[in-house]
């Protein structure tokens, strides 16, 4: 997903001296995060203020949440912030990317909704589907509202792509509080991971939540460093044409900089942006023509579904020597793509991933957990 977020504190911190002279309020940690742009989280003796301070893109909205055993005591600058009682009992899910964090901070049954449950690929999650102790939520794109508050969740782990929020004000104005969570905003693969101190806070876990991402950062670096000063860094083509528009990572992007520390020189990592570009069939060819490797073709699966859509595939040097890689081979029970529910809480095998098609030397004998080559 800053010097904002430090001055931001600041004028947190001045605050907090509004309190009754009473109290005393001891700072334990300043920013506990160190990769996420959108997260901060900061404890004091007694409670944990977590901001989400980049709720979505451009946003210019900040929401902050006082978690604590009990509201008493408080100063009495936070009461105008929501409250979340810690450790948070039962939970409403959004996406699946908040599903690993539940696994690995083995919280996996305070899981009782979420909309299109079909997209839910745990297998120990779907064990709780199918006994019947997740229910499903969906109503189209939203949370289906009755059937939301009749479960009466003690918190809903929410998700907006914008300003619009109104879908989840009607939760809150029902009294349901909507904890705005961001992973998906990051753009590094670490900031991504990181959000898992995030549920760490809400279940009270925090010392596991931050053991468990450190040793992912341990692992992240320990397989970028191997390939940091290799002399040959084959290029990279990734994306693929839809209604006429060729889309790819920006150079920027949170793939694009998997590639470039996997030790690939990605063809577009010079155009700025974390997004997505929009180009022509001809402009990518001309330029990638010639690509070593292809990664995520979108969700093709073979090389005979690529070239049935689209004939001038089969042109590319990546094609035409099996170099195409893809990220949607493997699925869940009910056709759920792992890599989008699991990928962004592992950036580790991500990267690992993609080292061991680059520069197969570097990790013999390395089996891939997401990115295959297309059959």
């Amino acid at each position: 997903m800053n010097l904002s977020k430090y001055i931001l504190f600041t004028a947190f911190f001045i605050c907090l001296g509004c309190k009754k002279t009473t109290e005393t309020t001891t700072v334990k940690v300043k920013n506990s995060i160190e990769y996420a742009n959108g997260l901060e989280i900061h404890n004091y003796d007694g409670f944990t203020v977590m901001k989400i301070t980049k709720p979505w893109p451009d946003a210019t909205k900040t929401y902050t949440y006082i978690c604590a055993k009990s509201n008493e005591n408080l100063p009495d600058s936070l009461y105008k912030y929501t409250f979340i009682q810690i450790p948070v009992s039962n939970l409403v899910a959004t996406s699946t990317t908040h599903i690993p964090s539940l696994v690995a901070l083995n919280e996996t049954d305070k899981l009782i909704g979420f909309p299109h449950l079909e997209y839910i690929s745990s297998e120990i999650v779907r064990k709780s589907i199918d006994l019947g102790h997740v229910k499903e939520l969906s109503d189209n794109e939203s949370l289906n509202f009755e059937k939301t508050i009749d479960l009466q969740p003690q918190v809903i782990i929410g998700l907006s792509m914008d300003s619009e929020t109104s879908k989840f004000n009607q939760f809150e104005k029902a009294g349901i509080p909507v904890i705005y969570n961001a992973d998906w905003v990051e753009t590094s693969p670490l900031g991504k991971a990181e959000w898992i101190k995030f549920f760490g806070v809400l279940f009270n876990k925090q010392e596991q939540a931050t053991d468990y991402f450190n040793s992912i950062v341990k692992e992240y670096e320990k397989a970028k460093k191997q390939v940091e000063n290799v002399q040959y860094r084959p290029s990279v083509l990734s994306g693929s044409v839809f209604q006429d528009v060729w889309y790819m990572p920006q150079g920027g992007s949170w793939m694009a900089q998997f590639i470039n520390d996997a030790g690939g020189n990605y063809l577009w990592s010079d155009t700025q942006g974390t997004g997505s570009l929009s180009l022509s069939f001809e402009t990518v060819f001309e330029k990638a023509m010639d690509a070593d490797f292809w990664i995520g073709p979108g969700e093709f699966n073979s090389f005979d579904q690529m070239l049935a859509a689209n004939k001038h595939y089969g042109q590319f040097k990546a094609f035409q020597q099996k170099q195409v890689y893809s990220y949607s081979m493997k699925k869940g029970a009910t056709g759920g793509l792992i890599f989008y529910e699991e990928a962004s809480n592992r950036p580790d095998l991500v990267l690992k991933d993609l080292i061991s098609i680059f520069h197969p030397n570097a990790l013999p004998d390395y089996q891939p957990t997401f990115i295959e080559p297309l059959k």
